[in-house]
C-alpha cells in the first residue's frame, strides 16, 4: 500500500462553467508544483459529487481545498491562481516545520483514512436519500391511482344502485294498483344499464388489485371508433335523475353529422360522467348545464359542459387538474379532486387536451378534444 503524501489538496470544478482558460492555468500550475514537491491532488466536478460540495461547504468554482496538513483552509474567487502562488511557499514552510515523517506517517494515514471513510459515509447517505426519494414518488403514485380507480367505482356503482331503486319502485306501484307502471323497453334498458355497469365495475376493480399488486399503474387503452352521439346520449340518461332530484335543467346542442371519435368509448365515457358529475354537484338549485359536442376540424372533435355553478378563479383553473388538488367551494361542497386529474390524464392519452373557461360567480365550461376516426 502507497502511503499519502502529507500534503492533500481537493481541485472542485464544474465542467459546465465558463472560465476553461483559467482553470486550465491552474492545473498546469498545480502539475508544476507536484513535480516539484509530490502530493496528493483529486479533481471533483461539484455536478457529480455533490455530497463532497456539501461536505466541503464550497459556494463557488473552482475551489483549492487544502485538508493536510491542519487545518483546513479554503481557497476560491476570481484570482485562484494568484492565491496559490501566495500560499504555496507557506505551505511548504508548514511541511518543513511539522514533525519528521516517521512520527506522523501512521497519524497522517489514519487521519486520511478516516476522512476518506467519512465521504463514503456520505456518498453512500446520499446515494439511499435519492432511492427513498425514487420510493417515496412510487409510493405516491401507487396512492394515486388506487385512489383514482376507487374515485371511479363510485360511478357505475350509483348507475346501478338508480337501476335497481327504479325497478323497485315500479314494482311497489304495481301492488298498490295493479297496473304496472314499467314498460317493457324501459326495464330492459335499465337492466342493460346495470349489466354494462357491472361489467365497469368488474374491470375497475381488476385494475385496482392490479394497480396494488405491482405497486404501478399501467393506462391501458382500448381503441376503437366511438359513437359520441349514441355514448353521450347513454350518459346524459344516466345523469338525469340526478339533474331532476336537483332541479336542473340539461341542454343538449349535438350535430346530426358526427364523425365517430377514436378512442375508449369506456374511458371517454368516465370523462363525461365526472365533467357531468361535477356540473351537477356545484351548480346551485334551479340552475342549467348544457353539453355540446363540436366537430372542431378533420381531426378533432370538442365536447364541451357548461354550467352556471360559482365558478373558478383564474388562478385556480390549471391547479383543479392536478393530482389531489381540492378547492373549497359554495353550497357546501369540497370541490374539485381527483376526478379531474383522471379526467386529465385519460384526454392526453388519447392526444387530446383538456380545460377550463371560467369567470367567478358566472359559472365554468370545461372542453376536451378527442381524435376524429380516419378509418
Amino acid at each position: 500500500m502507497v502511503a499519502p503524501h502529507p500534503l492533500q489538496l481537493f481541485l472542485f470544478i464544474d465542467r459546465l462553467a465558463s472560465g476553461r482558460e483559467s482553470l486550465k492555468q491552474l492545473q498546469t500550475q498545480l502539475l508544476h508544483f507536484q513535480a516539484e514537491c509530490p502530493f496528493d491532488l483529486d479533481v471533483i466536478d461539484v455536478a457529480e459529487k455533490p455530497y463532497l460540495v456539501e461536505h466541503f461547504r464550497i459556494v463557488a468554482t473552482p475551489a483549492l481545498v487544502k485538508t493536510q496538513p491542519a487545518p483546513r483552509q479554503t481557497l476560491a474567487g476570481h484570482d485562484l491562481l494568484g492565491q496559490l502562488h501566495h500560499w504555496w511557499p507557506e505551505w511548504q514552510r508548514q511541511l518543513q516545520a511539522g514533525r519528521p515523517a516517521e512520527m506522523t506517517a501512521a497519524p497522517l494515514a489514519d487521519s486520511l483514512t478516516c476522512t476518506t471513510e467519512i465521504v463514503r459515509l456520505q456518498d453512500q447517505i446520499f446515494q439511499l436519500e435519492q432511492e427513498k426519494k425514487q420510493l417515496q414518488g412510487q409510493v405516491r403514485f401507487r396512492d394515486q391511482i388506487l385512489g383514482m380507480l376507487a374515485h371511479d367505482l363510485r360511478n357505475p356503482l350509483t348507475a346501478i344502485g338508480i337501476a335497481l331503486e327504479t325497478l323497485e319502485l315500479s314494482q311497489e306501484s304495481r301492488q298498490e294498483d295493479g297496473e304496472p307502471r314499467l314498460t317493457p323497453a324501459l326495464f330492459q334498458q335499465l337492466v342493460f344499464q346495470a349489466r354494462r355497469n357491472t361489467r365497469v365495475m368488474d374491470r375497475l376493480i381488476t385494475e385496482l388489485l392490479q394497480a396494488s399488486k405491482d405497486g404501478v399503474a399501467r393506462f391501458v387503452l382500448t381503441p376503437a371508433p366511438v359513437d359520441l352521439v349514441g355514448l353521450v346520449t347513454e350518459v346524459v340518461a344516466q345523469v338525469l335523475p340526478t339533474a331532476a332530484g336537483r332541479n336542473l335543467t340539461l341542454e343538449l346542442d349535438i350535430p346530426k353529422e358526427l364523425p365517430p371519435a377514436f378512442g375508449d368509448g369506456e374511458r371517454i365515457r368516465q370523462v363525461l360522467i365526472n365533467l357531468l358529475d361535477n356540473a351537477c354537484k356545484y351548480t346551485p338549485p334551479g340552475g342549467q348545464i348544457s353539453l355540446s359536442v363540436l366537430h372542431r376540424t378533420t381531426q378533432k372533435i370538442q365536447i364541451t359542459v357548461c354550467d352556471t355553478g360559482p365558478g373558478i378563479a383564474p388562478e385556480n383553473q390549471e391547479r383543479i387538474f392536478e393530482s389531489k388538488v381540492r378547492l373549497d367551494q359554495s353550497h357546501g361542497q369540497e370541490g374539485y379532486g381527483l376526478g379531474l386529474y383522471l379526467c386529465r390524464q385519460i384526454v392526453q392519452a388519447h392526444y387530446g387536451r383538456i380545460w377550463v373557461d371560467s369567470t367567478p360567480g358566472e359559472g365554468s365550461c370545461f372542453r376536451f378534444t378527442l381524435p376524429v376516426y380516419r378509418g
